[in-house]
């Protein structure tokens, strides 16, 4: 089997049966992002407990790549901390612009690599993002509710 028609079919299982679908409880913060080019939207909450990421879950309409895309991000940022999944944000984002030119790091993108192809369709980039721009919005979003909180707590003892 041709490496091309493997990361065809990640994606393809990634989409028919997307991980962490469906919006579950409880959740710190809930967004919802839409890609204006092409319609695609995904509605996603994330849990922290602390530094790590606790939960995602999401709801997505959209192309395959957007909701396959959604799908990976979830399984690889879920039960890290939020630094490693913003480094893996990174390294995705990397992968994303380089038109297809970048050698994708397995060892951190896992089923992730397999949208080293949509990196050649600058048209398509936006979908594959989708879902980690929300991830990253949610996640600073918790992180800042975190923060007033905890500071709430100090100016008030």
């Amino acid at each position: 089997m041709q490496l091309d028609s493997l990361y065809q079919e990640i994606i393809l299982d990634h989409y028919r049966s997307p991980h962490h679908a469906g919006l579950t409880e409880p959740y710190d913060v809930e967004v919802h992002h839409v890609n204006p080019s092409c319609g695609d939207e995904v509605t996603l909450r994330v849990e922290l407990d602390g530094d790590v990421v606790a939960g995602v879950s999401h709801h997505s309409v959209g192309c395959s790549i957007s909701q396959a895309a959604t799908s990976v991000m979830s399984d690889l940022v879920i039960g890290k901390p939020v630094t490693e999944g913003m480094a893996t944000y990174e390294k995705f984002l990397e992968l994303m612009q380089s038109r297809g030119n970048a050698e994708p790091d397995e060892e951190v993108l896992e089923d992730g690599v397999a949208f080293a192809g949509v990196a050649q369709f600058p048209a398509r980039v936006k979908c594959a993002l989708l879902g980690w721009s929300a991830w990253r919005d949610a996640t600073a979003q918790a992180l800042a509710k975190s923060a007033s909180s905890k500071t709430e707590g100090v100016s008030n003892a």
